[in-house]
């Protein structure tokens, strides 16, 4: 097992490596996202489920979606209501996007911002990271860095004793997904945040 601290954590993450910290949801796998094939590799993770982009503020993820102006306008709503939170957005993607992130339909990408101050202290420092929940495909998400620690010994586990009480422990909750698509939202995944499209 490999835990280290946030500084080792974020050095690694900025050479290449994967990496496992805590968000607001479940704890994340993390990689540059050039590298996001890495993340399918040690998941065991079908090509068909893609990555979702994590960021530290929405000026950092804009870079990879595509937009207009008006647009941008509708998406804010959103962006200012739920993030950062447990909300991830499916949006076009841009030509900034590699493939690894959604190998079967890379015209779109999600985005989040997640609502965990370790996690944004970390993705500050890394810019923009490809992340999925931290377990084998199939199996539920891994809760603790010690049973992650110990299911990914190559990847590098945020030590334990580095974080608050409130910021080791995410909801347990997956993030709700919406996806935009012919100029209106769709609930892709219901998670702990309720959105109702209909009346976004």
């Amino acid at each position: 097992m490999v835990k280290v601290s946030q500084t080792e954590l974020i050095a690694g993450a900025l050479d290449g490596k994967a990496v496992s910290f805590p968000t607001d949801t479940v704890p994340a796998l993390a990689i540059k996202p050039e590298f996001g094939n890495r993340l399918y590799e040690l998941k065991q993770r079908p090509k068909n489920k893609p990555l979702i982009l994590m960021g530290e503020s929405i000026p950092d993820l804009l870079p990879y979606i595509t937009y207009t102006a008006e647009e941008l306008t509708t998406w804010q709503k959103l962006i200012e209501q739920y993030l950062p939170g447990a909300l991830t957005l499916v949006l076009p993607a841009s030509d900034k996007v590699p493939q690894g992130i959604n190998p079967t339909q890379s015209n779109t990408v999600g985005i989040r911002i997640p609502d965990n101050a370790v996690a944004c202290q970390i993705l500050k420092q890394t810019g923009v990271l490809a992340t999925t929940s931290a377990n084998i495909s199939g199996n539920d998400a891994l809760t603790s860095m010690v049973e992650i620690s110990q299911t990914f010994l190559d990847v590098l586990v945020l030590e334990d004793d580095n974080l608050s009480e409130e910021d080791k422990v995410g909801s347990g909750l997956p993030s709700t997904v919406i996806c935009w698509q012919n100029k209106q939202w769709t609930t892709l995944r219901q998670g702990s945040v309720k959105i109702d499209c209909n009346g976004s």
